[in-house]
């Protein structure tokens, strides 16, 4: 998959999120990358799997009124990964599609645990 195609992907995967948690999106970014850095990878549970996605921020469960003035929180794509753990283009964009997914739940205020027995 091409770097295009895989942004593409992302895209549409942000696309098919529901019109009502899109409008909830507040001061958060989507970004694409080849692969993680240390820190990145430093921060997953199984340090001998496949980083996939990652978010960075504050979740808006708990952004409290004085929440402002902050850079944008970031969930970001790991290209690589994908390629890694994919053997076929269909299933490379579910992977993408349930990565953004599990990333936005992040956002939403959800633990890797609830993600994961929900499908995510």
């Amino acid at each position: 998959m091409t770097d295009a195609e895989f942004e593409s992907a992302v895209e549409e995967a942000l696309a098919g999120v529901p019109e009502r948690f899109r409008r909830a999106l507040d001061n958060v970014c989507v970004a694409v990358a080849d692969e993680p850095d240390e820190d990145e990878r430093a921060s997953m549970c199984d340090p001998d799997g496949e980083l996939l996605g990652l978010y960075r921020g504050v979740p808006i469960t708990e952004r409290t009124t004085a929440y402002g003035g902050v850079m944008p929180d970031v969930i970001t794509v790991f290209k690589g990964p994908h390629e890694r753990v994919c053997r076929s283009r269909a299933e490379m964009v579910d992977e993408i599609r349930r990565t953004v997914l599990h990333e936005l739940g992040h956002y939403f205020g959800f633990d890797d645990d609830y993600l994961h027995a929900h499908g995510y």
